[in-house]
């Protein structure tokens, strides 16, 4: 069989290092891929916008399953394309996709179909915003109503905060489009966790919980990233608190879509809040999230191709989806001045420690030149362990991370911590 994979980053290549191990996999594409994924595919040059040079390829190649990674090529339509043209695509379709395509949609659905979340107010006119801010209680959030790369939420304290937070996202226009909208809504206190889930539209059935870093620096401190490291399971969610989130949150969701003739199949993430009362919704995502998939994968027993092609077929096997009961930890090791303007082309050595050391190198900003490995993006490798513990897997993946050098390397040393110090205890 052969697989095509759309994007370039760590979870890109976790999923291709997933699809390697699974049966019957013969050729692995990915579009546009990195250095990392190019050792164990084929690395096509196309941009994951580029749908219809996608579908064509996908049809000259005879590739017979294509594995959607990124949000955006799924909000555009990607799906719908492919299947227009008879091949079998794995993710949700433009419609379905709205759900993380548009968080004002998202608010309105949680609404209607009565899943916890925050509540909530939407404005399509910044004068009103400022308005509603001036008057209202803090700490509050500001969504852009858009995509904006994991960036679009800002936690205001005060008046002063939320206006210009206001002023960036729609006049400023910070996050072009996705600003034309904004949700402002309440502030929810706890602890916030992944559960990732497959969906065939009909069934539902969730992964084990992970937990990502957002903030640059230790402690969690800082400006928002797009993750600087992950673990999973996290000892948050309970079997009982499962059940609830499970009740309460996945079905009601897998159910209101297809009520809404957006009928969902792929993988479906949820990012909550947990408090000692209540779970509630933070956001959507119509894909598997990026750190938590390189945590996530190295735990499924199962074959992952299998697990696909029984969702595209609308026919979710879920006894035949296991897990290890081993725990995993990712760090994210970044290029200098991220999140903001970070260095590149940074010569990188010692990966070939981390495999012979039993770890796991999932490359997110590299590419290959002369036989090298350079750094060419912001988070450029997620270094991977696991353990029989949260806190043997720690040690192992930061004897890992001592392994691999490239020039002013940036990395988080608490990864995990929360964990660690027992503060999960929901």
């Amino acid at each position: 069989m052969k697989v095509l994979v759309v994007g370039k980053g760590g979870r890109e290549h976790a999923i291709c290092w997933k699809l390697s191990q699974s049966r019957g996999i013969k050729k692995i594409y990915a579009a546009p891929g990195n250095a990392g994924i190019s050792y164990i595919g084929e690395c096509v040059d196309i941009q994951v916008d580029d749908l219809k040079g996608l579908a064509d390829f996908a049809q000259k190649n005879k590739v017979d399953l294509t594995v959607v990674g990124p949000e955006m090529p799924l909000t555009i339509g990607i799906v719908d394309e492919f299947e227009s043209r008879g091949l079998k695509i794995f993710g949700p379709s433009k419609e379905a996709s709205l759900i993380e395509g548009s968080k004002a949609f998202a608010k309105e659905f949680m609404k209607k179909y009565h899943i916890p979340t925050a509540s909530f107010k939407i404005f399509s006119k910044h004068f009103d915003v400022l308005d509603f801010v001036k008057s209202a209680g803090y700490p509050l959030v500001i969504k852009a109503d858009g995509l904006a790369a994991g960036k679009g939420a800002v936690v205001c304290n005060d008046v002063d905060e939320a206006c210009r937070a206001v002023e960036k996202i729609m006049v400023q226009k910070v996050f072009g489009a996705a600003g034309m909208k904004l949700v402002v809504e309440e502030y929810l206190e706890g602890e916030e966790v992944t559960v990732m889930a497959f969906t065939d539209g009909k069934n539902i059935v969730p992964m084990v919980s992970s937990q990502d870093h957002k903030r640059i620096y230790n402690g969690d401190r800082g400006p928002n990233t797009g993750g600087m490291g992950a673990y999973a399971p996290t000892n948050v969610i309970s079997s009982m608190i499962m059940k609830t989130i499970y009740e309460e949150i996945l079905e009601p969701t897998i159910r209101g879509l297809a009520a809404e003739d957006r009928t969902y199949k792929g993988v479906l993430y949820f990012g909550l809040m947990l408090s000692k009362k209540d779970v509630k919704v933070l956001e959507y995502n119509c894909r598997f999230g990026d750190p938590e998939t390189q945590v996530v994968l190295p735990l499924l027993e199962s074959d992952l191709a299998e697990i696909f092609i029984n969702i595209t077929e609308g026919y979710l096997n879920i006894d035949k989806i296991k897990w290890t009961d081993k725990y995993a930890v990712s760090v994210v090791l970044a290029s200098k001045g991220y999140p903001g303007k970070y260095e590149t082309n940074k010569v990188i050595k010692g990966l070939e420690k981390v495999t012979e050391n039993g770890g796991i190198v999932f490359h997110a900003g590299t590419r290959r030149d002369d036989g090298k490995i350079i750094s060419n993006g912001g988070r450029v490798l997620n270094v991977t362990a696991l353990g029989g513990s949260i806190k043997e897997a720690i040690k192992n993946v930061y004897e890992l991370v001592d392994m691999i050098e490239f020039e002013n390397k940036y990395f988080r040393h608490d990864i995990g911590w929360r964990a660690q110090k027992g503060v999960n205890d929901y």
